[in-house]
């Protein structure tokens, strides 16, 4: 059945793309905006590793921007800010 859902479209798995890190301060932000509507809702994830284990932060906030690229831009600043602001206590 696999074969014919993935031929007629049927297959609802949703497509993972891995975003491009950016590395801040030992920190790695990942952007992944969400689509809604037409726009992108700001989000992604801020990752670091401590004592070994990668703690993970996920940030969404709740701005629509017109492009992809630009809630990308907006939030890796936003992130770069939370973490001057915030350090390792997120986590």
């Amino acid at each position: 059945m696999g074969f014919f859902s993935k031929l007629f479209g049927l297959d609802k798995e949703p497509k993972v793309v891995e975003a491009e890190p950016v590395e801040y301060e030992g920190y790695r932000i990942y952007p992944e905006p969400i689509a809604e509507n037409g726009q992108y809702r700001i989000a992604g994830r801020i990752c670091k590793e401590i004592d070994g284990e990668v703690k993970t932060h996920t940030f969404i906030r709740s701005d629509l921007l017109a492009s992809k690229q630009d809630a990308e831009i907006f939030m890796i600043e936003k992130a770069k800010m939370f973490i001057d602001q915030t350090g390792e206590s997120m986590f």
